[in-house]
Parts: C-alpha cells; sequence; structure tokens
C-alpha cells in the first residue's frame, strides 16, 4: 500500500533453467484432478529401524528421481549433516559431511537375498562410505549413521573444514544461523591438532552492489554457484586456484549483479556471503520473525520480516512450492524501507486540522449521508488487502459509487518477478472493485469532477494528481478523502486525511496473480494515530448504516466467502501459512 512506485527490478539474465511457477487454471471452472497413482515404494533400514520410502521423489527441478540416503534418513526422522547439498540444488556430493556407512542385503547363489534364522535379512556391509546426498537407496539397505566410524568421519571433515577458517564466531555476521558453528558443536573435535599458520585469504571483497564476500570463512560449498548458475541462469560465480588457496570469485571484469543475488546469503552455510543492507545491523537471536508476504509484485513471494523493538531490519523467504519455493528477488528483499520512513502520515486531520478518530469518522459519515446516490467514486488501491477491499465493496454499494484501482506494470522474469507491480490486483478484480481494464475509469471520475458530476472522492493509497487529476480538479470535490501512509499531493487539499498502515502493521491476506490467497500478519505497531483500514472501515460503516460489522480479519474473511462466489468454499484456518488456490481459479487476464 505504499506510494511510493515501484520501479523496475535490477537488470538481471532471463532465467533459462531452474524452475517457474506451476501454471494455475484460468476460465470458470478448473478441470477434475484425477487420482494420483499410486506410489511405488521400498524399504530401507536406518539405524536398525526399517522405514518404507518412494522409489522416485522429486529432484531439485521436480524430476522423479532416486530417491537418496539422505531422504531416507529424513523420512526416519533421523538427521545427516551436510554442507553442500541443498533440496532446491543440483547435488555436488563435494564437502563429504553426509557420508554414512551402509550395507546391501547379501546374495546366494541363486542370486536370492539370504535370511537369517530369524527372517531378517543378512546385510553384507560395504567396505567403504557412501555420502547419504548422491547415493540412491535400495531394497533392504541398511544405513547407519551413528557408528563410531562414521562420527569419527565427521570430526575428520570438520577438522579439515576449520583447518584455515578464523576463528571470528563472535564478530561473524552469520553467528546464530552458522552451520560450520552448530555442527563443529554437535559433532566437531572439543579442540584442534592443528599448530600450523592459517592460509590468509581475501576479506571484505567487493563481490557485488549487494554482497560483501570474506574468502576465509568459504567452505567451497559451491551452493552459490549452483544456484546462480543452474536457477538464475547467470555463471557469474566459480572457483579459482588450487588446494588450499582456492577461492570463490566473480567472472573477471564483472560484478556479481542479477535480481536474485541475495539467495546466496541464505544458501550461505557460513558468513563467507553477507547482505550490505543487513550487514552488522542486528544479531539473528534478537530479531522477531513474522510470517508475511512481500508485496512488490503479483507473485506474493511468502517472507519472514525479521525486526526488533519496533524496526523492521530485514525480508527473508519463506518456503512454499506453490508460489516461490524457496527464493526471494532482491528488489523485493530490499523494498521494505519505506514502511519505517520518518515523514509516514501519524496523524488524523480534518480541513487540515488535527482530529480525533471519533470526530472524523462522525463527521465523514454524517458528509457520506448528505451525498445523492452516484455522485460519489472510490479510487481504491490493489495494495489493500482483500479484507480491507471487501468492505470498500459494501460501501461503494452502498452509496451507489464507482470504483477502480491504479494499475501498475512493469518488467518481469521467468522466474519469479510478475510484471503487475500490485500484491492483490487479482483480489480487487474478483471483488468488483476494479475496472475493465483496472485503471479504465480514472480518466472518467476526472471528467466528472470537472463537471460537477462527481462530488465526492475516495482515495485509499493512491495519489490522484499521478494518474491523470490535477489540483484544480480535485478541489472541485466537495468532500475528498485521503487514506495512505505517505504525504502526497493528494493529501495536502483533502478534506479528511486518516493515515493507513502498511501490511507489516496489520493482518489479512492478498491474492496473488495466480488466484493463490494468502495470509500475512502483523509484526509491527503503526505509527502515531494509523491504524488498520480494516478497523476504521467497520466503524464507519457502522456510523453510517447503524449496521454493526466485524473488524477482525478472520470474520471478515468469513463474510467476504460467503458473500464472494470467487472465494466460496475458502476459511481462514484452512489458508495455513501457505494459502489456497480459489476455488475457480483467477479470472482470466484483460484485453
Amino acid at each position: 500500500m505504499s506510494t511510493v512506485p515501484s520501479p523496475a527490478p535490477n537488470s538481471s539474465p532471463t532465467p533459462a533453467l531452474g524452475w517457474t511457477p506451476p501454471p494455475r487454471p484460468t476460465g470458470a471452472a478448473a478441470p477434475a484432478i484425477p487420482a494420483p497413482p499410486a506410489v511405488d515404494t521400498l524399504t530401507v533400514t536406518v539405524n536398525g529401524r526399517p522405514v518404507t520410502v518412494p522409489r522416485l521423489t522429486p529432484d531439485w527441478q521436480g524430476k522423479p528421481a532416486p530417491t537418496t540416503m539422505l531422504q531416507a534418513c529424513a523420512a526416519a526422522g533421523v538427521s545427516v549433516p551436510h554442507y553442500c547439498y541443498h533440496h532446491r540444488l543440483p547435488v555436488a556430493g563435494n564437502c563429504r559431511m553426509c557420508l554414512v556407512e551402509y550395507g546391501t542385503p547379501a546374495l546366494g547363489p541363486d542370486r536370492q537375498p539370504l535370511k537369517n534364522p530369524d527372517g531378517s535379512l543378512v546385510i553384507q556391509k560395504s567396505p567403504r562410505p557412501a555420502i547419504a546426498c548422491a547415493t540412491p537407496v535400495t531394497p533392504g539397505m541398511a544405513i547407519d549413521t551413528d557408528t563410531p566410524g562414521v562420527r569419527a568421519m565427521r570430526e575428520g571433515v570438520l577438522e579439515f573444514l576449520l583447518i584455515n577458517h578464523p576463528l571470528d564466531c563472535p564478530i561473524c555476521d552469520q553467528a546464530g544461523e552458522c552451520k560450520l558453528q552448530e555442527y563443529s558443536v554437535e559433532y566437531g573435535r572439543a579442540a584442534s591438532r592443528f599448530v600450523e599458520t592459517k592460509v590468509h585469504k581475501p576479506k571484505q571483497v567487493d563481490l557485488g552492489p549487494r554482497i560483501m564476500l570474506d574468502d576465509e570463512r568459504c567452505i567451497l560449498c559451491t551452493r552459490c554457484i549452483r544456484f546462480t548458475r543452474d536457477l538464475v541462469g547467470d555463471d557469474a560465480l566459480g572457483i579459482v586456484h588450487r588446494g588450499s588457496y582456492s577461492t570463490l570469485a566473480a567472472y573477471p571484469g564483472r560484478a556479481f549483479d542479477n535480481n536474485y543475488t541475495l539467495n546466496t546469503v541464505d544458501l550461505c552455510p557460513v558468513g563467507a556471503l553477507t547482505s550490505k543492507d543487513f550487514r552488522f545491523r542486528m544479531r539473528v537471536w534478537f530479531l522477531k520473525e513474522t510470517k508475511s508476504l512481500c508485496t512488490s509484485c503479483g507473485t506474493g513471494c511468502n517472507v519472514l520480516i525479521g525486526s526488533r523493538e519496533n524496526v523492521l531490519y530485514r525480508y527473508t523467504p519463506r518456503e512454499n512450492d506453490a508460489v516461490n519455493r524457496s527464493w526471494l528477488c532482491d528488489f523485493g528483499r530490499l523494498n521494505y524501507k519505506w514502511i519505517g520512513r520518518a515523514d509516514r502520515l501519524r496523524q488524523v486531520r480534518v480541513r487540515g486540522e488535527p482530529a480525533t478518530w471519533t470526530r472524523a469518522l462522525a463527521e465523514l459519515a454524517e458528509r457520506l449521508r448528505a451525498i445523492p446516490a452516484g455522485h460519489a467514486a472510490i479510487l481504491a488501491s490493489a495494495r489493500l488487502a482483500n479484507e480491507e477491499l471487501f468492505l470498500l465493496r459494501k460501501l461503494a454499494q452502498h452509496l451507489g459509487a464507482e470504483t477502480d484501482i491504479v494499475p501498475r506494470h512493469g518488467e518481469g522474469d521467468r522466474f519469479l518477478v510478475h510484471p503487475d507491480k500490485n500484491p492483490n490486483t487479482t483480489g480487487a478484480r474478483v471483488l468488483g472493485l476494479a475496472a475493465a481494464p483496472p485503471g479504465a475509469n480514472l480518466p472518467r471520475f476526472a471528467e466528472r469532477l470537472r463537471a460537477g458530476q462527481l462530488t465526492a472522492l475516495l482515495v485509499f493509497g493512491e495519489d490522484p494528481l499521478k494518474h491523470g487529476f490535477d489540483p484544480e480538479t480535485l478541489q472541485r470535490a466537495e468532500l475528498l478523502v485521503v487514506s495512505d501512509l505517505l504525504p502526497n499531493g493528494a493529501a495536502e487539499l483533502a478534506h479528511f486525511v486518516l493515515p493507513g498502515c502498511a501490511h507489516a502493521e496489520k493482518r489479512g491476506t492478498f491474492t496473488n496473480a495466480h488466484g493463490r490467497v494468502q495470509r500475512f500478519f502483523k509484526a509491527l505497531e503503526p505509527p502515531g494515530d494509523a491504524r488498520p483500514e480494516t478497523e476504521w472501515l467497520g466503524e464507519l460503516w457502522e456510523r453510517l448504516t447503524g449496521e454493526r460489522a466485524s473488524t477482525s480479519p478472520e470474520r471478515l474473511f468469513r463474510q467476504l466467502a460467503e458473500e464472494v462466489p470467487a472465494f466460496r468454499g475458502l476459511t481462514w484456518a484452512a489458508l495455513g501459512d501457505t494459502g489456497q488456490d480459489l476455488p475457480d481459479g483467477p479470472p482470466p487476464p484483460e484485453r
């Protein structure tokens, strides 16, 4: 709902490989979903306990691939430490932290498995360990993750990783989120046997406009290289030199700069890659994490808001297979600072003078009652939540008002960035607040104001002066109401200025461009007099009509699902952390 215009995302190569969001059904009804086929399974033993797993599981691209030892152990609830492996990336198998011991059924002369007297399989133990991340399981395989040999191998791997690693945990930005730190405590040796001088590598390398690299901390897991090459399609990173002197580097003469670079900070298991925006600003164990959504485009990526003492410090991606998997674009990740701007609208104003909410809403209700039917218009915002748009829909029906939203379009890509730069255009369309196409009514609103046919204009989260209106036209309105977060030209002319809340300061739902309805939650307290729009719109509705209106998002969503056919069957609780699709899919795109 910010009035900050959304610039085009940072230039980046079009991802040629990797994952793209699944297509959504369009039109009046989604096709019937056939029953899933029976899953072909096999049974293995993990630390002496049998577990049944599918023969094939989705790989990093979502394609069927043989189930690995690591996945079988996870299914058995057994944690296997790893650095280079990531379920969203191609397998590299270079860190060796996931080494395990294993055995396979011994075969008799007839090539059939031999059995013990009790009926169990005779296991022939392999003389060599295997990396669990890349080794497929076979029927009857026995995997051991906690033998003396496995523990010794993990200690050895960690000892090698720490030979040249600086012991600077107290000042490392990754402290509290560092897998090297955690595994060293859980699996490593109590003391180091290494007494030689450490190899010193480059520190504070300016890798790109948003990334700082400390090569001494890098453990050469290559997660960042694989993500950038295989998912983003930008072969910008690589390993140079050899042996103990191997270092991560960007392509000579190029900065590491695409719209997804900060995902490498999330992927880095140590403190080698850090975000310049978050670097040294806050210790992660002090942060409160709140489940929310990115509002920079119509994709609706799932995020965690990290905040402390009412200050927002960072967005990090929250996993959702149906929307953004584990990723977040750099522009969306950094598009949060407007929420804490010092010039936020903090005070209710009536005709330019400070006022209370009680006085403002009482006067506004009285003024709206005097407006003839059809002489009001509502300029809503596709940055408002579904619940707020639902209340505006009811208000528009009561006043006989026309409605519309401001469309925002920009550059998209084939990965996460959507060309629709509003987070809730689909919600506004299915609730009937957007014209066809969105924005088509704005010139008519301005013309009707000039002609004196429109006497009241209610504006939410937008500045009409940037969308075809001029000050003289707005001054013709007998009633101009502006609800926004940041100051703008229309607020200077408004009879009523009602400060609103950012999405991080309230609860609600958005409907993304693919028709997925998702919840977001409150992380911060709003400044000054600012209130969530659902609260004061519900109070205004009660003063205007005498009917009680719900102000909680949960109750409003229930009413919305009952009254709006597109949402029918959805419930607040069933949305969960990852959301649900509209039952009939999103409306077809406007032409």
